[in-house]
């Protein structure tokens, strides 16, 4: 597609989203996540938490707010990749912290006992949210997996960038704009990043080598599996998901970071189900 281009296609409609994409690539993979999200009582919304049960994910602790209507996200793509997307996060970003009530009042956490478990956090919440999170102490003791919701938002994780217990998933263009530099390799970035402060880092770079790199103890890098290109969005997603899945079973460095990439690209040929 060209600019001004009017051309036949497919329109699909699916449940989606950096975190949603994330949550339902975790559950096929065995696990069980809870969203903290905001949602509609509309009947989008309606019909998106039906789809969420479906897939056996938590919903218990969405925010459905009865006058803010679901958010919606749309990707225009061709056979030469994605032309464009344009992202619908209006309400997500006006109910705030109210999405996290579930981690202060006693049902995932408490100031007292904050919560040890995995989050998942991504780039459509406001700057003010993630500098809260950042440094607050409902999130002190957990796993932060952090990643942007697009290139044009991966600025908004600055407060996040050196978060002793943050692993950020970023591509190449992202890196560069956290970094305010350009880089050649993946590998250059992640460097870069731990420079920066950052504890732990994955940056991808399409077909390329992507890196993965750890304070104090490097940077290693892999090539994705060459494969036929039938879709890009949710592909960093299905990356991340995959990759944390790898670290909780016990896997070296090594061995998540070709899991992921695995993964990613199995997604991307078309071969995995949205």
């Amino acid at each position: 597609m060209r600019l001004g281009s009017d051309v036949p296609g497919r329109i699909t409609r699916l449940p989606g989203g950096v975190a949603m994409n994330i949550a339902m690539t975790l559950a096929r993979f065995g696990m069980t996540p809870a969203l903290l999200s905001a949602v509609g009582r509309d009947a989008e919304g309606e019909e998106l938490v039906t789809a969420c049960q479906r897939m056996g994910l938590i919903t218990d602790h969405l925010y459905r707010s009865e006058d803010l209507p679901t958010d919606r996200y749309m990707a225009i793509e061709g056979a030469n990749g994605l032309i464009a997307a344009i992202a619908d996060a209006h309400s997500l970003e006006a109910a705030g912290d109210k999405i996290l009530r579930a981690m202060a009042d006693g049902r995932l956490g408490s100031p007292d006992a904050p919560w040890q478990g995995l989050v998942a956090l991504d780039g459509n919440l406001t700057v003010a949210l993630l500098s809260e999170i950042a440094t607050s102490p409902l999130f002190a003791r957990a796993d932060l997996r952090v990643a942007p919701a697009s290139p044009g938002k991966a600025e908004r994780l600055l407060p996040l960038l050196a978060h002793p217990r943050a692993t950020l998933y970023v591509n190449l263009e992202e890196a560069g704009l956290l970094c305010k530099a350009r880089f050649d390799s993946a590998a250059d970035a992640a460097t870069a990043l731990l420079a920066r402060g950052a504890a732990r880092v994955l940056v991808t770079d399409g077909g390329r080598a992507c890196a993965e790199g750890t304070q104090g103890a490097g940077v290693i890098t892999d090539t994705p599996p060459p494969v036929m290109v039938t879709r890009i969005t949710g592909a960093g997603d299905t990356f991340m998901a995959a990759h944390v899945v790898a670290d909780q079973r016990g896997d070296t460095r090594p061995q998540a970071l070709a899991a992921a990439l695995h993964a990613a690209a199995i997604y991307v040929s078309g071969e995995q189900a949205s």
